[in-house]
């Protein structure tokens, strides 16, 4: 096909689409704001029928590859007495610790891997404006240069441009769940060894995880607020915000706070959702993150996008290129699938970061139990119903490459 598709985002949700596209004959191009692949970032989970979306792709090997390999998480004192922990191999690798876990920035080189020689990629730019015809869409972007496009896809996150560009403001989609989170590298200064440690007090939570057969660590630092003012790309006030927010924590906190300021890969921002009554209009569609977060506390985000990829990619394959048809079927498929996950993304909000030390206690204690009750497996996949609420199409037999 000649039809031709412009995808903003270069993270995830971007080049997993790009490499369906080019598996069912379309040609994608990827604008990416970051001038390169943006290294670290928080460790996110492929869970359920993601996994089968990968090995479709062919990638499953090079995703395992690249995992965290983390054996296990395990709650701590002030004074790093562990008191409970649970591996990752409980509920068959779909659990607390996932079995495919793995860096975003790492996850996000895979794909990048594998779509890098038959997918443009523009780095360092950004889309300024878009005009729809009944041709097409004329895309203006920030560098001044001026292109068209059969199709133009949104996978440019929680912030997404196309999203406001499109469908307006931000505030009118965004349900924030009362949590921020942080993540940024640091060293292993604790000697973990495939593993994870967290600590929490009320209203608060940390931890650190050793990455990259424990070379490095991964801190994360959590707390409970009502939806703040801040600007997302102001990383100094962002770190002011976290200090702010941690002074006078035990535990390992204060060193983390030092660590701040000299990680290269900081990142910070709210635990919210995105709901929309519809994710496209005209010649644009929404993918992931910029048409329905389910939020970091569902442990999802990923899995839907990487699933939404696969779907929308190969309806477009099955309506012969007919965007109207696709996008439409798309949006079927993936609304319950999407539902089900938000659905859970809100329930953990509920019980995240505790804001009494009464409910400190029972996260513990759930940590404690859990593993050893007689129906931990019917219990669990209850509770993780979502990471197989859709059956995948086939869309093999569409294949060009």
């Amino acid at each position: 096909m000649n039809t031709q598709i412009l995808i903003s985002g270069g993270s995830i949700a971007g080049p997993a689409l790009a490499h369906w596209l080019h598996r069912f004959g379309f040609r994608a191009t990827i604008v990416e704001r970051s001038p390169g692949l943006r290294p670290g970032g928080q460790a996110v989970d492929i869970r359920g029928i993601a996994k089968e979306v990968v090995r479709r792709m062919g990638l499953d090997a090079a995703v395992r590859a690249a995992c965290t390999d983390t054996d296990g998480i395990s709650v701590v004192t002030r004074n790093n007495r562990r008191v409970a922990t649970m591996r990752s191999d409980l509920f068959d690798g779909d659990g607390l610790i996932a079995e495919i876990e793995i860096l975003r920035g790492d996850l996000s080189e895979v794909f990048y891997e594998a779509t890098k020689d038959n997918t443009e990629y523009l780095f360092g730019d950004r889309i300024e404006s878009l005009s729809e015809d009944a041709d097409g869409v004329s895309v203006g972007f920030a560098s001044g240069l001026e292109r068209r496009f059969d199709l133009v896809i949104g996978a440019d996150g929680l912030h997404s441009g196309v999203r406001s560009l499109v469908f307006g403001p931000e505030l009118d989609y965004i349900r924030h769940l009362g949590h921020y989170l942080s993540f940024f590298t640091v060293p292993n200064r604790l000697g973990l060894d495939r593993s994870a440690v967290g600590y929490g007090e009320p209203g608060r939570t940390a931890g650190i995880r050793s990455i990259h057969e424990n070379r490095e660590a991964m801190g994360f630092l959590s707390f409970r607020a009502e939806q703040l003012a801040y600007d997302y790309r102001d990383v100094d006030a962002q770190r002011a915000l976290v200090r702010s927010r941690f002074a006078g924590a035990a535990w390992e906190i204060p060193w983390l706070l030092t660590q701040m300021d000299s990680a290269p890969d900081f990142f910070f921002d709210s635990c919210s959702q995105i709901e929309m009554d519809s994710w496209s209009a005209g010649r644009v569609a929404l993918l992931g993150d910029a048409a329905c977060c389910p939020s970091p506390l569902s442990g999802q985000g990923t899995s839907v996008a990487i699933v939404g990829a696969y779907v929308l990619a190969g309806e477009l394959a099955a309506a012969g290129g007919d965007h109207v048809v696709a996008f439409a079927r798309y949006e079927a498929a993936m609304r319950p699938f999407v539902a089900v996950n938000q659905k859970m993304g809100r329930s953990n909000a509920a019980v995240s970061s505790p804001r009494g030390r009464l409910g400190i206690l029972a996260q513990v204690m759930a940590v404690i139990v859990l593993p050893r009750l007689p129906f931990k497996s019917l219990l669990m996949r209850a509770m993780l119903r979502g990471v197989n609420a859709i059956e995948l199409p086939d869309y093999a037999h569409l294949a060009t490459h």
